[in-house]
């Protein structure tokens, strides 16, 4: 028997993909696997060094796509519109985007009015104001191409209004406003923009700022889930890349939640 071709519509070769924060934690999941299907994967990471060891790792792979690794804080606008040119550079398009890149492993959990206004500040400057700059920096030419896709990552908090990360939880909030909003204005570009929700997932990054007891307490929550098991960064792989694919041409301003059941709606 010969081997079952994939879908068109599900195939993602030759496709340039910007992920932000795709050197660390589940991004470097999403960059690995989207240039697995055979994308080209531009890796806009802050953590440079980490993203470079990923970009490496994939263009090892002679059967994948192609990987480049740019330095890039997502809260300055130079460095975005650095990044969409060296995109632009390196593949000649910008097809995707996936707004991975936040602030929230390092933040320490404590009740809201413990929170700094530094802090606070600086969350919403990673979290929002840096997804608005990757939108504006690669929106000139996926407006040239006729075509783009933008997957912003926000959080389940959203549904759940989960305690402790106070200002996580609102960026994370903003974030699907922005999805909706922005949909709205670039539709008639025909661009898409969908937010994907999360939930807990235990990455490599997660289980390094977590202690044992939160995880344990995580642990018992799975039991009120459909799916009683933790969240794994491979579990989100599939809607991010259903979401960058010509099978949801047709789908905007919708925000996909995937957290195994816990949260329904």
């Amino acid at each position: 028997m010969s081997e079952m071709e994939t879908n068109p519509l599900f195939d993602l070769g030759g496709r340039s993909v910007i992920v932000t924060g795709g050197g660390t934690g589940i991004g470097k999941v999403y960059s690995t696997a989207l240039a697995g299907a055979g994308a080209n994967v531009v890796i806009a990471d802050i953590a440079a060094k980490e993203g470079e060891a990923v970009a490496a790792a994939i263009n090892a792979d002679e059967d994948g796509g192609k990987a480049i690794s740019v330095a890039t804080d997502i809260a300055d606008e130079p460095a975005t519109l650095a990044m969409a040119a060296t995109a632009i550079d390196a593949f000649g398009s910008i097809d995707v985007l996936i707004n991975n890149a936040s602030l929230m492993s390092v933040l320490e959990r404590r009740p809201w009015h413990e929170i700094e206004v530094e802090e606070w500040d600086r969350v919403m400057a990673v979290n929002l104001r840096g997804m608005f700059l990757c939108c504006r920096a690669v929106y000139g030419q996926m407006k040239k191409q006729g075509r783009g896709k933008i997957i912003n990552i926000s959080s389940s908090r959203f549904w759940s209004g989960a305690p402790n990360r106070l200002h996580y939880s609102t960026s994370k909030a903003g974030v699907i406003g922005l999805t909706r909003s922005l949909s709205s204005e670039v539709g008639d570009d025909n661009i898409a923009v969908n937010a994907i929700t999360p939930g807990f997932t235990e990455s490599e990054t997660q289980l390094a700022s977590s202690t044992t007891q939160y995880l344990q307490g995580q642990s018992d929550r799975y039991r009120a889930r459909a799916f009683k098991r933790a969240e794994q960064p491979d579990d989100l792989v599939g809607a991010v890349m259903f979401l960058a694919s010509d099978a949801s041409n047709f789908i905007t301003g919708q925000t996909l939640n995937v957290d195994g059941g816990e949260n329904m709606h």
